[in-house]
């Protein structure tokens, strides 16, 4: 499968648990919503996915890309240690200027 490099940027730091990298691939004041919560802006990101990455230890594998007119959406398989693991996950993506400004999980 053929990834824009954000994408790819995205799984290996989420695979490495690499909560730095990850909140490096989002704008200063980025959103995101996850498990019915806003995190918003760079430091709030980092801090919950370093909360995410202690807890479920969670990994992605790549199934499918498509880019639309208001955004992209990335789906993965995603496992860890979460009850229903693994699971299949929507990653609803708005850049701008080359990094996430908003990014929505959804099953």
């Amino acid at each position: 499968m053929n990834l824009p490099k954000f994408i790819t940027d995205f799984i290996e730091a989420q695979n490495n648990h690499d909560a730095v990298a990850y909140s490096s691939l989002f704008s200063e004041n980025a959103e995101v919503f996850d498990e019915g919560k806003n995190h918003i802006g760079r430091a709030a990101i980092q801090k919950w996915i370093e909360n995410s990455n202690q807890q479920y230890q969670a990994t992605l594998k790549p199934i499918s890309y498509k880019e639309g007119e208001k955004g992209s959406v990335f789906t993965a398989q995603i496992s860890g240690t979460f009850p229903g693991s693994p699971a299949i996950l929507n990653f609803n993506l708005v850049l701008q200027q080359g990094l996430i400004q908003s990014l929505k999980i959804t099953g």
